[in-house]
């Protein structure tokens, strides 16, 4: 495809989900499907262009840990991943059983913490457990941050991402999340900073946000299931049904991009359609640049009157 901007197309490409709380039969609270959520999302993925090389999920897999919620999950994302050529990353959340977990996603019966490393065309993921058993508060132990450090000691040839259930990030808009946030996060910070660690991608608010942590970018994907109103009316916390989305994660030379998609597509209300390429293919890049660009040119004259 032609290069119409300033930049070439991305070295890797990285669909974010989160906090699918997949259930084996029940609806969550009553109202909510969430197999439903994550069909949706994987629906809404296979019309991303181009595909993800990886999909990360950054916890709260299975709602109740239960072992056919697990077994539901790999039975549909294993093979739309596969249909897209990607990747699978799993990351343990608060909501998930380190042995059920183990024993559903991996066929192991590892019931310790449950980190690993995946390898993406040269960029490395790192799943990071940040789950603390029989609580929903996030605490990473010596053992792991030590186990971290040796893994980052030798970087890998397009850098680090670095998924966590926890984020590691100040909560504005949702306090209540402060109890059961990621705990001792100077820890963390004294391990990643300086390594080669790009970007952080965490979950656990059920709403999207970004910041900066030891100097790396961390965003938190919402959810497929119900998220979190970050602007509740008389209501310390509040669950609702809209506003589900992922986030897609494209990797420059340089920089990471985030983009917010929305499970469910809104009204249709303008469009172009993809026979335009065609003709783009056909022109140089100044000339395509004045076709969308110049406010009188024959395509804007068409496309901005805005009356109907």
């Amino acid at each position: 495809m032609k290069q119409l901007g300033q930049y070439g197309p991305p070295r890797h490409v990285i669909a974010h989900l989160s906090d699918p709380h997949l259930l084996a039969t029940a609806l969550q609270y009553g109202a909510i499907d969430t197999e439903k959520g994550l069909l949706l999302a994987l629906e809404r993925l296979a019309a991303v262009d181009p595909p993800p090389q990886a999909l990360v999920f950054t916890g709260d897999l299975a709602d109740k840990a239960e072992a056919a919620a697990y077994a539901k999950l790999r039975a549909i994302v294993e093979p739309a991943a596969a249909a897209m050529g990607a990747e699978v990353v799993w990351v343990m959340g608060n909501h998930d059983e380190r042995a059920d977990y183990a024993r559903g996603l991996f066929d192991s019966d590892d019931d310790g913490p449950q980190d690993r490393v995946h390898e993406v065309d040269g960029l490395r993921i790192i799943s990071l457990d940040s789950s603390v058993p029989g609580y929903h508060h996030g605490e990473l132990s010596d053992a792991q941050l030590e186990w971290l450090a040796d893994v980052l000691a030798t970087p890998a040839e397009h850098g680090t991402l670095l998924a966590l259930h926890h984020p590691p990030l100040p909560l504005p808009m949702l306090r209540a999340a402060e109890l059961i946030e990621l705990l001792e996060q100077d820890r963390l910070a004294a391990v990643i900073q300086g390594s080669d660690v790009r970007g952080i991608l965490a979950g656990h608010l059920h709403f999207s946000t970004y910041s900066i942590f030891a100097g790396i970018p961390v965003s938190v994907a919402s959810a497929s299931c119900y998220t979190s109103d970050p602007a509740p009316v008389d209501r310390f916390v509040s669950g609702v049904d809209g506003g589900q989305a992922f986030t897609m994660v494209h990797a420059y030379a340089d920089r990471l991009v985030h983009t917010i998609v929305p499970l469910v597509r809104g009204p249709e209300v303008s469009a172009v359609g993809l026979d335009i390429m065609a003709a783009i293919e056909g022109l140089t890049v100044e000339e395509a640049r004045e076709l969308a660009s110049n406010k009188t040119s024959p395509f804007n004259s068409q496309h901005e009157n805005h009356e109907r």
